[in-house]
């Protein structure tokens, strides 16, 4: 897209990440010509971020590349019997039924999404992200460390070392993204504000290869916490083993002290600690890496400087309670990538760069709260029990056999151990917290509708809407060949979408009018048209708006703007259309 021969780039992507794989993906998949650097020799080497929620997958359906993705992934019915044991050999305290397979959720997150979830690790993503960039034009430098930025009112200069060759060079583009991660060079550089605190608590990874599938077949799932003597050192109080792939491929996490020095982990006791938490020393266990790390709480409250913006793991910081690292970084990409392939092709002025800011730093903070209070709520359990979390041994046995005493105690603990681990449904089924994701900018336009109601919890149930600023909401409907396709299948693809009924005909022709005049592209849907019925009547029931009202839908699938009927003519439509394309486009 870029012709001034004064740029290099129209946007230079620092880090192959979840955020920057994905920004580059996304911008090139809409004719963006980027550029993305890595400072290493390759994607992720260790699995890292690993649940893969319902809304990431809609991006990666949006892109086109939802089937690689689950091909590589575990599936849902494979992901959700967390279990909580002594050891992994060890006796069993209690059963979670987790990432919405269980019986209770299952039909709410099938109800919500046309995507499951899956389990992926993030060295089976990225290469997905970054292969598929790459394939669309995006051009892709790994050994290519980012040194510095100078930006001024028409682009950003970056300087950039080859670290192979040793030799440093500059890159201008218009636009800049950093998304090199919890340590941001970029977001330092420009001043980002970043909120809370970081080191709140010291952890360690061990990636093993063992084969565990005794243990783990009939109970199938992604986690298991095992509560051990030493725990507490972590700040949650239990190991915890973590399925890479079943039932061979594995990383455990396990607690040091953040106030004292960092841990030596050697070969041998990274083995120790792995045969200690999986409670049968006859297991042959082959270390693969090990790696230590540290707890955050901590956020940027904004996320750009003029033409510099920042996402994922950059500007907000946490630990990986519920699932929303990676989730959220591709989300965030997915809120900017289509932003500014409008400003750079001329379709949008500068100002809707603002909103990126103001949809996605609230999403920022909330998921940084929420994962760590989620690693909080642990402690609920071990009072259960009676015991301090990753206490002595015999203080664990002693726990334990109170939790089993056939007593008026004894049953009390058991009721308090019940709710406690209903609790967790707070970190391993928030389906409220993973897509009730609000957005309140310059991008969206507000009607006079009521402030929203919330009958049931926020973060634990999702709620569909077709309110401004909401996500619209998924609908199976059937097309000309008697195949469903979502409602999420008919509009994005980095395009507006127009949505309207059968009897809303005049909105068909006022976006044909409202494209021409502004120069744009608008996707024309109309559902119980004969190649696209609502079969099932589900639209009807969640569309909020009369048959011949509209919506005005963005390229990420979020509601701009609505109009509950069609007015009495095509003139007024198209102005109204008009009026909102232009408010949303800051044209």
């Amino acid at each position: 897209m870029t012709n001034d021969k004064t740029y290099d780039t129209d946007v230079l992507v620092i880090g192959s990440g979840p955020a920057g794989g994905s920004a580059a993906l996304l911008l090139a998949t809409y004719g963006v010509d980027t550029m993305l650097v890595n400072k290493y020799g390759w994607v992720a080497n260790t699995p890292r971020a690993h649940i893969t929620n319902q809304r990431t997958l809609e991006v990666l359906r949006d892109l086109g590349v939802e089937a690689e993705a689950l091909a590589q992934g575990t599936p849902q019915d494979m992901m959700g019997d967390t279990v909580l044991c002594t050891s992994l050999a060890g006796e069993e305290i209690g059963r979670i039924s987790t990432w919405g397979a269980g019986e209770a959720h299952l039909s709410e997150y099938s109800s919500a999404s046309p995507c499951p979830m899956i389990d992926l690790p993030q060295t089976y993503m990225e290469p997905i992200l970054v292969t598929n960039a790459a394939e669309r034009g995006a051009k892709c430098r790994f050994d290519t460390e980012f040194v510095s930025l100078e930006q001024d009112s028409d682009g950003v200069t970056a300087t950039l070392r080859d670290r192979l060759r040793g030799d440093e060079y500059t890159v201008r583009a218009k636009y800049l993204i950093g998304a090199d991660g919890a340590r941001s060079v970029v977001a330092e550089q420009i001043g980002l504000p970043i909120a809370g605190r970081s080191g709140v608590g010291g952890s360690m990874n061990i990636c093993f290869t063992a084969d565990l599938s005794r243990y783990c077949e009939h109970r199938p799932s992604v986690l298991y916490w095992a509560m051990r003597p030493g725990a507490h050192m972590g700040g949650i109080g239990m190991g915890l083993i973590r399925m890479v792939r079943p039932w061979n491929e594995w990383l455990l996490t396990w607690g040091y002290d953040i106030e004292g020095e960092p841990p030596t982990l050697d070969e041998d006791e990274a083995r120790r600690i792995v045969l200690d938490l999986l409670g049968d020393d006859s297991i042959d266990v082959q270390i693969d890496s090990t790696s230590l790390w540290t707890v955050n709480h901590s956020y940027a409250t904004e996320y750009s400087r003029g033409r510099v913006f920042c996402a994922g793991d950059a500007v907000h910081r946490h630990p990986p309670s519920n699932g929303l690292g990676s989730n959220t970084s591709i989300q965030d990409s997915f809120n900017l990538a289509w932003k500014l392939a409008a400003v750079i092709r001329g379709d949008a002025g500068p100002a809707l760069l603002e909103s990126y800011s103001a949809e996605r730093a609230p999403v920022g903070k909330q998921i940084v709260d929420r994962a760590n209070l989620s690693r909080d709520q642990f402690g609920p359990i071990f009072e259960a029990l009676g015991i301090s979390g990753g206490s002595d041994e015999d203080g664990i046995e002693t726990g334990l056999a109170m939790c089993r005493a056939e007593t008026a105690e004894g049953a009390a603990r058991r009721r308090a151990l019940i709710d406690a681990i209903e609790l967790k449904n707070y970190e391993f089924n928030a389906h409220g917290v993973e897509l009730n994701q609000r957005y309140a900018s310059s991008a969206t336009v507000p009607d006079s509708s009521a402030e929203e109601e919330w009958v049931r919890d926020r973060e634990l149930f999702a709620k569909p809407t077709t309110r401004p600023g909401a996500k619209l909401p998924h609908a199976w409907l059937v097309d000309g060949d008697g195949l469903r396709r979502s409602t999420l299948d008919v509009v994005g693809r980095g395009q507006f979408s127009v949505v309207t009924g059968l009897s809303g005909g005049v909105w068909e022709r006022a976006a044909a009018a409202a494209a021409e005049k502004l120069d744009i592209p608008i996707r024309s849907v109309r559902i119980d048209t004969p190649g696209l019925r609502d079969a099932y009547g589900r639209w009807a029931r969640l569309r909020e708006i009369a048959e011949d009202g509209v919506l005005l839908v963005r390229p990420d699938g979020y509601v701009a703007w609505r109009r509950n009927t069609s007015p009495n003519d095509e003139a007024t439509a198209t102005a109204e259309l008009t009026a909102a394309l232009t408010a949303v486009l800051d044209r």
